[in-house]
C-alpha cells in the first residue's frame, strides 16, 4: 500500500492555469493517441494499470468542482466518476455526490481511514499540489507520478507548493509526455 500524488504538470511546474483550465492538458496526445506506438501496454507508468491498483481516493474541493464542471457541461447530471471509496478534504460547504465523503481536518487523521477503506491497494491523491503537500508534511506521501507537459504556462496552480527531496525511480515516454515516477524521501531544508 501506498500513497501516490499522480498528476500532470506544465514544463514550468503548474497543474492548472491561472484560469484553473487544463486545456492545454487535453492538447497534448499521450500513448492513447497512438494506440499502434510502443507505449501502449508496454508503458510502465500506465494510468490504467495504476487505477487498477487505487483502493481510496482522495481530492480536495477544487479538483472537485472542476471535474463536477468538466462531466455535468453538456447537461448530464454529476456522477462520480471512479468506483473506490472516495473523500473530498474541504472546508467549504459542498454537497457530495454518491460514493464521496466530506473530510474537515488534518488529513493525518484522514490517513488511517484511506488505508482502510483501500484494503491493501493504494490511495490516489488526485490534483491538488497543497493536499498533495499536507500528506508530505506528515510522512504520509510515498509516491509522486508526474507526466510532464511540454507546455510552459507561466503561472498558474503549482505542482506541490513544498520543499521536498525526492529520488527518481523511472522515466519513460508517455507520447508526447515525459512520465516520471518519484519515491518521497522527505523535507528539503
Amino acid at each position: 500500500m501506498r500513497t501516490i500524488y499522480c498528476a500532470a504538470t506544465s514544463l514550468d511546474g503548474f497543474i492548472a492555469d491561472e484560469n484553473h483550465s487544463l486545456s492545454w492538458l487535453f492538447a497534448t496526445p499521450g500513448h492513447a493517441d497512438d494506440p499502434g506506438g510502443r507505449y501502449g501496454d508496454a508503458a510502465t507508468l500506465d494510468f490504467e494499470r495504476m487505477i487498477e491498483n487505487v483502493g481510496a481516493i482522495v481530492c480536495g474541493a477544487s479538483t472537485y468542482a472542476w471535474l463536477e464542471r468538466e462531466l455535468t457541461k453538456e447537461g448530464q447530471p454529476f456522477v462520480w466518476p471512479y468506483g473506490q471509496p472516495s473523500w473530498v478534504v474541504t472546508h467549504r460547504d459542498i454537497t457530495p455526490v454518491a460514493g464521496v465523503e466530506l473530510f474537515a481536518g488534518d488529513v493525518a487523521d484522514l490517513h488511517p481511514r484511506l488505508v482502510e477503506a483501500a484494503g491493501g491497494k493504494d490511495v490516489w491523491i488526485i490534483g491538488g499540489g497543497d493536499l498533495a503537500g499536507q500528506f508530505a508534511d506528515h510522512g504520509l506521501l510515498d509516491l509522486v507520478w508526474v507526466h510532464l507537459c511540454p507546455v510552459v504556462l507561466g503561472r498558474g496552480k503549482p505542482l506541490l507548493p513544498r520543499r521536498l527531496r525526492l529520488h527518481r525511480e523511472h522515466v519513460e515516454r508517455d507520447g508526447q509526455f515525459t512520465a516520471l515516477l518519484f519515491r518521497v524521501v522527505g523535507p528539503e531544508p
